[in-house]
């Protein structure tokens, strides 16, 4: 039993039993917390309120100050215990809530982060969302107490509208979630390569002063980098290493990278890489370690191999458990400051070093007396080469590296005393694979056997704690304790490491493990129409089953898959794995080239396959004709003029009205030819069948079909042979997906005869 703040016996809300840290630093709130659960939802239905659903992890720093000012509080806590269910959730936990609320939070109000702040039915559909609310009205936001009132007094005085908004909200998430990131199936970009067109896309946004994509805030664009330099080593085309040399070398030299302890920040605040947001991620330090591998593999950079060594070294130092896995995040604040732990002033590296070795690691380090960040703070970074710093003080580079090098190791071993920021060690399944995978590539590629007995460590552990009886990797472990849920990252990921230590290692555990939860997952995860589905079936706390190719912060599990079943395929000569790595991207090649921006990773497996000279996921496609039967015409007469199209067996077109909206449906389309013209086309009804991958029936057409095309002469047609031309578009299928758009052309001859 809870008392009117929230709080239960002994001082905790419902939050005290679980895994999370982040959840745990809920646990002491006045507010009436609960886990997402079925004691929550039933008790939203049993009590008609709504859900206040916050969502966040454990490093946001945001989700500190929201904490702070309005869930510690406890007047704000009764005002949302009288008249919500409150729900907090880890997104790190449940990615699938946390991308299904984020995508009607986005649609809702244009943008999204964290907290996300969204409010539900108690049939979970959403009707209003925000991210941050302060506690007082400013920065264009009401204050969250405000939001809570209005809130609740719609929901008392207008529920039906709130309910109709959710129904929207909800229908709008499910036609984009489940169907709509696979549009794009425009015949015009049918034919058009997607890797060509990600690169495109990647040279229309990067930032040629500062490189990277775009302007501040400015994150890592690891798969975009990984797909320039894997096209760059297929064309040697310098232009595409150039923007990658680039942005190695402005993000390595930036506050974004830990220059005293090695290791990225999640993203730059400004547009030059130097303000960072100052959390560390697993993902990010995984993703950009095997960016620089793989640079330095192409070109041999010295300063790249010294990134790579530097972040594992970190990783290894701050975010390894022994005898387990990798942890998850570096937090940004410490003692209630964001950055805290990472800035210097000139008179605190002096006093570490002294004053000389101080003043030479300043102006290494750029740490002035008036700062780049708060307070008169300097955030390290490098202005400078060392050739430059040496030529500067009269040194010789080889002893102003020795030097930098040594009060480099004093600071931070300085820095180690300072109250460090909180760390989240639970181990995440996905991000976890990724570490995996890239102290493999670099244990192998470096010749440094510490790091692949590091990725062997966690990868045995992972296998040990983390899989169920079924096969499939679960989402995360912490102190002894599994968390049940499934999802598609935590097995495409984890393959990826595990095919990344078969690379290295040889021999067949891994690769043996890796074809185990392959197999799990396609009984799980597959859908026979192509692709994979982010949760598993049957979940009934979701308002619909995500199919996500797209990247976000990590790249789509979708895409890793395709690239790690490729790598099984060369491995192993297994064609299945092929098979299924083709079906991937044959169902999402479509959308990479309609929106290529958001297909990095997949456009990287596409490149991947194309340089194993594979085929990239395009089966060789049905020749399906359409012939024109001639027609005699008057002037100012009419002919119905029949079209007949072919299509091979073991395929078929969607009809005129294919039922299903995102199905392209089958259309001739003929130009006018001067005095002719088509002015209809009778398309025949559909046959209605019912595909694994469609759920409901459709109208296709197969085998012979005839269309008619109505043909009108203008009245003042000249008598003789006339020539309309056009093309039939359609979309083949077969019994399991279906092919992008293609087009055949059509030549219809009209004989116009005498006026009478």
């Amino acid at each position: 039993m809870t008392s009117a703040t929230g709080s239960r016996p002994g001082g905790s809300n419902r939050l005290a039993g679980a895994t999370s840290p982040y959840l745990l630093q809920h646990k002491d709130n006045p507010v009436d917390w609960h886990p997402w659960d079925a004691e929550a939802l039933a008790r939203a239905r049993a009590e008609d309120k709504p859900i206040f659903l916050s969502i966040g992890y454990s490093a946001c720093h945001w989700c500190h100050v929201m904490e702070e000012e309005s869930f510690e509080d406890p007047e704000t806590a009764a005002l949302m215990n009288r008249h919500f269910v409150n729900v907090k959730v880890d997104r790190e936990e449940r990615p699938d809530l946390d991308d299904i609320y984020m995508t009607a939070v986005q649609m809702m109000t244009g943008s999204g982060g964290w907290p996300m702040s969204v409010w539900l039915t108690p049939d979970l559909e959403p009707f209003y969302g925000g991210t941050y609310f302060p506690r007082d009205g400013r920065y264009g936001r009401p204050s969250f107490r405000q939001v809570l009132a209005a809130l609740a007094d719609a929901w008392t005085r207008d529920r039906s509208s709130m309910v109709e908004q959710g129904r929207r909200v909800r229908a709008a998430v499910v036609d984009y979630m489940a169907e709509g990131r696979l549009g794009g199936r425009s015949p015009a970009q049918a034919d058009a390569d997607p890797v060509d067109r990600a690169i495109e896309e990647i040279e229309r946004r990067f930032d040629r002063v500062h490189g990277g994509l775009g302007s501040a805030p400015k994150f890592p664009p690891h798969a975009g980098l990984l797909l320039l330099l894997e096209r760059h080593a297929r064309s040697s085309d310098e232009n595409l290493l150039r923007m990658v040399r680039l942005t190695l070398d402005r993000m390595a030299r930036g506050g974004l990278y830990d220059q005293i302890g090695g290791g990225f920040h999640r993203y730059a605040t400004d547009a030059a890489w130097q303000v960072p947001h100052f959390e560390k991620m697993l993902y990010d330090n995984a993703l950009l370690a095997m960016v620089y591998l793989r640079a330095w593999e192409i070109a041999g950079h010295a300063e790249d191999r010294r990134i790579v060594q530097e972040t594992l070294r970190w990783t290894l130092r701050e975010m390894t458990d022994p005898a387990e896995a990798f942890y998850s995040t570096l937090d940004a604040d410490s003692e209630g400051e964001e950055g805290r732990f990472y800035v210097w002033r000139p008179e605190q590296v002096k006093e570490v070093l002294g004053p000389e070795e101080g003043d030479l690691a300043c102006a290494w380090f750029g740490i002035t007396s008036r700062g780049n960040f708060e307070q008169g703070t300097s955030i390290p970074h490098l202005e400078m080469s060392l050739e430059e710093l040496a030529a500067a003080r009269s040194l010789r580079p080889a002893e102003a590296a020795r030097r930098l090098e040594a009060a480099r190791a004093a600071l931070l071993a300085a820095r180690a005393a300072r109250e460090r920021p909180h760390l989240d060690d639970k181990v995440l399944t996905a991000w976890n694979g990724l570490m995996i995978e890239a102290m493999a590539r670099a244990g192998r590629a470096l010749g440094d056997p510490a790091l692949l007995a590091a990725a062997e460590r966690a990868a045995a552990f992972l296998l040990d704690k983390a899989r169920g009886s079924d096969g499939l990797m679960r989402v995360s472990y912490r102190a002894g304790r599994l968390r049940e849920e499934s999802f598609l990252d935590d097995q495409a990921f984890f393959v990826a490491g595990l095919v990344a230590l078969h690379e290295a290692r040889g021999g067949d555990r891994w690769m043996r493990e890796a074809a185990a939860i392959v197999q799990a997952a396609d009984g799980v995860f597959r859908d026979p129409a192509g692709g994979y589905y982010f949760t598993p079936p049957g979940r009934t706390d979701l308002i619909v089953r995500p199919k996500n190719p797209t990247d976000g912060a990590i790249p789509s599990g979708n895409a890793v898959l395709a690239g790690a079943l490729i790598r099984m395929h060369q491995a192993t000569g297994e064609a299945l794995y092929l098979r299924r790595a083709q079906e991937i991207l044959r169902t999402f090649r479509p959308a990479m080239v309609a929106t290529p921006g958001a297909f990095h990773a997949m456009a990287g497996a596409h490149e991947l396959a194309v340089r194993a000279g594979l085929d990239a996921g395009l089966p060789s496609p049905p020749s399906i004709t359409a012939t024109a039967r001639p027609a005699s015409i008057r002037p100012g007469g009419e002919a119905r003029v029949a079209v007949e199209v072919e299509i091979p067996a073991g395929w078929h077109v969607n009809a005129a009205n294919p039922s299903l909206e995102h199905l392209v449906p089958t259309a001739l389309h003929i130009d006018p030819g001067g005095p002719l013209r088509v002015t209809r086309v009778e398309y025949p009804e559909g046959e209605a069948v019912t595909l694994s991958f469609a759920g409901r029936s459709l109208a296709v057409y197969r085998g012979r079909v005839t269309l008619f095309a109505i043909v009108s002469a203008d009245p003042a047609a000249p008598p003789g042979p006339g020539t309309l031309a056009g093309h039939l578009s359609y979309q083949a299928c077969n019994d399991t997906s279906c092919l992008p758009p293609a087009r055949s052309p059509v030549a219809i001859t009209v004989h116009v005869g005498p006026a009478d």
